[in-house]
């Protein structure tokens, strides 16, 4: 049973003359869609949504863990989670407190002064703001009032100063403009105009173009640039374009009850106390709460909301607030030259480190500061939302991209990779530094020896299942391994990793002729990040006489270790 956690679970109920209702075929994480969805969210069950509610509990008792003393003090005080497929929503919980802390040393409020997380909670999504900011910016992309490629100084003529003439909103968008990611604004400009001045005036750290370097001053720029170009706030045009159309009624700028917030940091520099209901980023702070760079605040369901309209192609309930071709844009690597940081217009694009086994050339999202994440699959039409409160009492007290990555990953686990043939695939479920070996008999081949198999492959490049074999039972050899499918590798390959492709690749292997043979089969991680897993089916080996071993009639003579048999 999972502890301290609220989950709503409404069952859903067919339209139809009381007949119980049949339970999906099961949702398939082997099979991408590519086009737009078209559905608003309601809730019920994992089961209802074709999903394994197995590995969702599992991620769920992971969060209310992580919420608890280990061994002195919890990772983060609270979470709220939601889970999202097919648009329903399949878990929504609130775990541990949204106030806990009296001060900065993490000394505990008594417990009638603490406030428990509700699934309604209100988060300061720190640097998810970002996301809202680049929604607002391609409202005037789609008006005719602004191009991606127009240069930022053509909107806001100040920018220009410092060599910068030329930086365009792309490059803001997309993290390569060439800006410091941060300057201490709150602290060294005394008024809202002189901060933004010294913002806007910064002379770039880098050449335009040349490196990603993720910026606070290149979304500071952009908010600007919308209220310069709409003549309104920020948090007005928002109010006007996105969160008013939607119906996201808690999400906004310095909300005004403050006792349904979640509290961040105890601040003494500057001399804050314990923020609650105010923005923690201080520079955010320093402009009056009204920022591009943070200051948004919001709930899971309001986000899980935005998240639809994105995988809906820019409308949700009928209310269209971008265009599909904008949406597409926004959900395009721009960074090719610079591996490992692919952004669209705004979002970022297949980050393992939160995105988990959700990862994928398409998957979009964004995280925050405070300890809050959002994932948008397309190819699978999920939304994995944690927002927690991880700087409450201390920004020091740790990172959560453990549990940003948990989260996820149950989600991508509980969608089915079915056996390719017959009733039951092996898998191993990738944990960190971990090693899993699927060992068949000894063998007593007459000649050379060919192995072939189906390989559903999705793990980080450098989490490699590799095919080894050993003739005396002491020293293993990798083999060597080609494979064939969409995504597969080509040529000669000594392992198999990555992920994205989302389908079953056939495998094969030539091994030399020994009197006596031992192959395995091993999954091999390193210490961090990890994918959904791997699968093996329809293990086959062979030498010129004939079948040395057929994994499908014979599965119990495998000896698995770290791997286990499953059917879906």
């Amino acid at each position: 049973m999972r502890t301290a956690a609220v989950v709503a679970t409404v069952v859903l109920t067919m339209a139809s003359s009381g007949a119980a209702a049949a339970e999906p075929a099961m949702s398939r994480f082997d099979r991408p869609h590519h086009g737009f969805a078209d559905t608003t969210l309601r809730p019920g069950t994992p089961q209802q949504a074709g999903l394994d509610p197995a590995p969702i509990d599992a991620a769920a008792e992971a969060i209310a863990a992580w919420t608890r003393p280990a061994p002195q003090r919890p990772l983060f005080s609270g979470a709220v989670a939601l889970m999202v497929h097919d648009g329903v929503i399949v878990h929504h919980s609130a775990v541990g407190q949204a106030l806990r802390y009296a001060d900065a040393a993490g000394t505990e409020l008594p417990a009638e002064q603490q406030v428990p997380m509700r699934p309604d909670t209100v988060f300061d999504v720190a640097s998810v703001s970002k996301l809202f900011t680049s929604l607002a910016v391609m409202c005037l992309v789609e008006d005719g009032e602004v191009a991606v490629t127009d240069p930022v100084a053509e909107h806001v003529p100040e920018f220009a100063a410092n060599g910068k003439a030329a930086i365009t909103v792309e490059q803001l968008l997309t993290h390569t403009s060439g800006m410091e990611p941060w300057i201490p604004l709150w602290r060294d400009w005394p008024d809202r105009e002189s901060r933004l001045r010294a913002a806007l005036e910064r002379a770039p750290r880098d050449e335009p173009g040349t490196r990603y370097v993720y910026s606070d001053l290149n979304l500071i720029a952009l908010g600007v640039l919308v209220e310069r170009v709409s003549g309104v706030g920020l948090d007005e045009f928002l109010a006007q374009r996105i969160t008013g159309p939607l119906g996201l009624d808690d999400t906004g700028y310095n909300p005004t009850d403050v006792e349904r917030t979640a509290a961040t940091e105890y601040q003494a520099t500057p001399p804050r106390g314990m923020v609650r209901g105010q923005v923690h980023d201080e520079n955010a702070w320093s402009l009056g709460g009204v920022a591009g760079h943070a200051g948004v605040f919001s709930t899971a369901r309001d986000l899980a909301v935005l998240a639809q309209t994105i995988l809906n192609g820019g409308q949700y309930g009928g209310t269209r607030v971008l265009k599909p071709e904008t949406v597409r844009a926004m959900l395009t690597d721009y960074n090719t030259e610079f591996p490992g940081n692919a952004h669209g217009l705004g979002f970022e694009l297949d980050q393992r480190w939160y995105m988990g086994g959700l990862s994928g050339p398409r998957t979009a999202g964004h995280t925050g500061f405070t300890g809050t994440s959002l994932v948008i699959d397309p190819a699978s039409r999920s939304i994995a939302i944690l927002l927690t409160n991880r700087v409450h009492p201390s920004r020091s007290w740790g990172s959560i991209n453990k549990a940003r990555e948990t989260w996820a990953t149950g989600l991508a686990r509980a969608m089915a990779v079915p056996p390719k043939h017959g009733p039951t695939t092996w898998f191993a479920a990738q944990a960190d530094a971990s090693t899993a070996t699927l060992t068949t008999p000894e063998l007593a081949p007459r000649g050379p020896v060919r192995v072939a198999f189906d390989a559903f492959v999705d793990s980080e490049g450098t989490d490699p299942l590799t095919v080894e074999y050993t003739v005396d039972g002491a020293e293993w050899r990798t083999a060597v391994l080609q494979a064939a499918g969409r995504g597969a590798p080509r040529g000669d390959q000594t392992g198999l990793a990555g992920s994205g492709h989302r389908s079953w690749w056939s495998v094969h292997a030539e091994l030399p002729y020994a009197a006596m043979l031992t192959i395995r089969w091993r999954s091999t991680t390193d210490g961090r990040y990890t994918g959904r897993g791997i699968h093996l089916d329809r293990i086959l080996v062979t030498d010129s006489d004939g079948i040395l071993l057929n994994g499908e009639k014979q599965p119990h003579l495998m000896l698995p270790v770290g791997w286990t048999s499953e059917t879906r």
